[in-house]
């Protein structure tokens, strides 16, 4: 495995690689079929990159996120790797020109969506690439029983019947016994090599904090903790709230979710990474591909939808593998919250027929056509015309997008029109006395023609690609072409965008796939309860609910969560603070937090004391969050 460390020590600068991707790679190497079941931040990528570098031909990434696969791409090239993404809103010829390229052009990977293989085109030009390895990330999404399931996975096994000396490879950070058994039927894997790395992170302690103050909690933990940290919550609006909080508090902060545009994304995470801001505020966007080693707390402010994700969000605290700490913050009013937002909100199959023709309607598709065809969207604007719920909308565009009927892009994107201002001759007289601009000109030129006539829509990623330039270089060259009056550009901003994947077929398009629909209901409803068991579990260590979950079995307790800590406290004697409480409570109505300050005792104490009194119904608390004598 010489040649193999070389390789990573030439790109990735490392000199040994973790467990198990070694195993894993040498798998690989002898055409086993292999999966790979490693925590987030295990560096599943390296297990398929070093093989493939390491041998003649292509290796195909199927993957459902563009984020990431636009991340790995980007990163592949910067060291001098070739790769490109064949990601969603791409037309059928450019596609066909990117499959030409792959075969003739040297390139080292191809990533793409597994809708991708459902178009019988695309295919038949897979068939003629010399692949040397087709790695299936996120693999979890091939099983019924994943939480993410998608029926394009299952395309994937026909790959087997063109290429069976190619080895597969599938990866994924999140599964549980039932997941792992169907991703082996399901890409008809035979005596496949399993690599299974233990979920444990006994670094990190898992914390389930009660508390009816979220944000003064918050303050506690990061002024604490100063080092970096993330706070995850579910919407962009808290994002810009819990951030100026945190300001005001005089916590530095950015933010960062799937509607920023593409330069504020890269300005808040350079502030983030480089420790300008301590701490990042974000929707579940932010995390694919982010690899900062030191990050000490992962604050959750709301519920998680289910454990996987919870599991793989947390995970990114203590890569360093130092001490960290994964908050979970719950009020009294989140479980009614969780129930509201993840399952009264979850479309049946009249609303998802209804949701469907209506999109079709927005857009003016007639029935049989519209395949390819992609639009802007505002999610608030489509429901306001035909009065839907946003929350049960939502929901039933991503079903269909993970049905891959259609692609529901949500990161924010920006439609940028482009004209040449000046003759052709002064473009020429320009790129003379400007040659480091030329590349990216002369690309804009031959690839549309008509900018000259009229403002054009143009592809900045596909420039990049054909520029081998980084799409922020060419924003900032088009704005200094703007600024010296030889462009005219206009960028549109919109909130996502829906690229439709077949023609419409109404009830046809739909029947297909209700199968799933409450399949995914019933396990949505499960994962849920799964998520109020972890919370409101009191006899069993947090770490231990977790290595459960996903099937680890003879686990011990970490000795450093919130269920540990509350069972070292249990042996102190709380009688004297249980009487000092009652004193107070006798006296007036308070918060913990107003307890808190009166009594300078520990804080695990003190909840541990609360909740023996509410045990023993000696004390309630009222809709105001204050404790009262009962």
């Amino acid at each position: 495995m010489q040649k193999a460390e070389s390789i990573l020590k030439k790109y990735w600068g490392h000199d040994e690689f973790r467990s198990p991707q070694k195993e894993i790679i040498a798998s690989i190497l002898s055409s086993k079929d292999t999966l790979g079941l490693m925590p987030t931040g295990g560096g599943k990528s390296i297990c398929f990159q070093i093989p493939a570098l390491m041998t003649d031909g292509i290796c195909l990434v199927i993957s459902p996120l563009i984020a990431l696969m636009k991340d790995q791409v980007d990163n592949l090239m910067k060291r001098d790797i070739k790769a490109l993404a064949l990601t969603g809103g791409i037309s059928s010829d450019e596609v066909i020109t990117l499959l030409d390229n792959c075969l003739y052009g040297n390139y080292k990977f191809l990533y793409l969506s597994p809708e991708r293989l459902q178009q019988d085109w695309v295919l038949e030009k897979i068939k003629n690439l010399p692949l040397n390895l087709i790695a299936i990330d996120e693999a979890h999404c091939v099983s019924q029983w994943g939480h993410d399931f998608r029926p394009s996975y299952l395309k994937i096994s026909v790959l087997k019947t063109f290429f069976p000396a190619v080895p597969f490879l599938a990866l994924t950070a999140s599964a549980t016994e039932r997941v792992k058994i169907d991703i082996i039927e399901q890409l008809k894997f035979e005596n496949p090599a399993i690599f299974q790395k233990s979920f444990a992170r006994e670094n990190i302690a898992y914390l389930v904090v009660e508390t009816e103050d979220k944000l003064f909690k918050i303050e506690q933990i990061l002024k604490k903790n100063p080092e970096p940290s993330i706070i995850y919550v579910r919407n962009r609006k808290s994002c810009y709230e819990i951030s100026n909080q945190l300001q005001q508090l005089g916590i530095k902060a950015a933010f960062y979710h799937g509607g920023l545009a593409r330069r504020d994304k890269t300005k808040n995470m350079d502030w983030w990474m480089q420790e300008k801001v301590q701490v990042m505020v974000a929707t579940n966007a932010f995390g694919m591909g982010i690899d900062k080693a030191n990050v000490k707390t992962v604050i959750h402010y709301q519920l998680p939808e289910n454990i996987e994700n919870y599991y793989q969000e947390a995970g990114r605290a203590g890569r360093n593998g130092e001490k960290s700490f994964a908050v979970l913050l719950v009020a009294p009013s989140d479980l009614a919250i969780a129930q509201a937002q993840f399952i009264a909100n979850l479309p049946d199959n009249d609303f998802l027929k209804l949701s469907f023709i209506k999109l079709c309607n927005y857009f003016q598709i007639a029935y049989d056509e519209g395949i390819d065809e992609q639009f802007a969207f505002n999610l608030n604007h489509f429901c306001s015309v035909y009065q839907f719920p946003v929350l049960k909308t939502f929901a039933a565009l991503q079903f269909l997008d993970r049905q891959g009927i259609i692609t529901f892009t949500q990161e924010f994107s920006e439609k940028i029109t482009l004209q040449f201002i000046i003759e052709s001759k002064e473009v020429i007289r320009y790129i003379s006395l400007n040659p480091q601009e030329e590349e990216i000109i002369l690309v804009f030129l031959r690839t549309y023609p008509g900018i000259y006539e009229i403002p054009t829509a143009v592809n900045l990623s596909l420039v990049a690609r054909k520029s081998n330039t980084e799409e922020s270089k060419i924003e900032e060259i088009l704005e200094k072409l703007k600024e010296k009056g030889i462009v005219d550009f206009i960028a549109k901003n919109n909130d996502a965008t829906i690229t439709f994947n077949e023609v419409r077929e109404d009830e046809r398009t739909i029947n297909r796939v209700v199968k799933y629909l409450e399949a995914q209901n019933n396990l949505k409803k499960e994962q849920l309860k799964q998520v109020v068991n972890y919370i409101t579990n009191t006899e069993t260590c947090k770490s231990r609910l977790i290595l459960e979950y996903f099937g680890e079995k003879n686990t011990t307790e970490c000795g450093i969560c919130s269920y540990c800590i509350a069972k070292k406290t249990k042996s102190s004697d709380t009688k004297p603070l249980v009487i000092l409480i009652i004193e107070l409570l006798s006296e007036k109505a308070q918060t913990s937090r107003e307890l808190l300050k009166t009594l300078h005792c520990n804080e695990e104490l003190l909840i541990f004391a609360l909740q023996e009194l509410l045990d023993d119904k000696k004390i309630k608390i009222a809709a105001n969050n204050k404790y009262t004598i009962v």
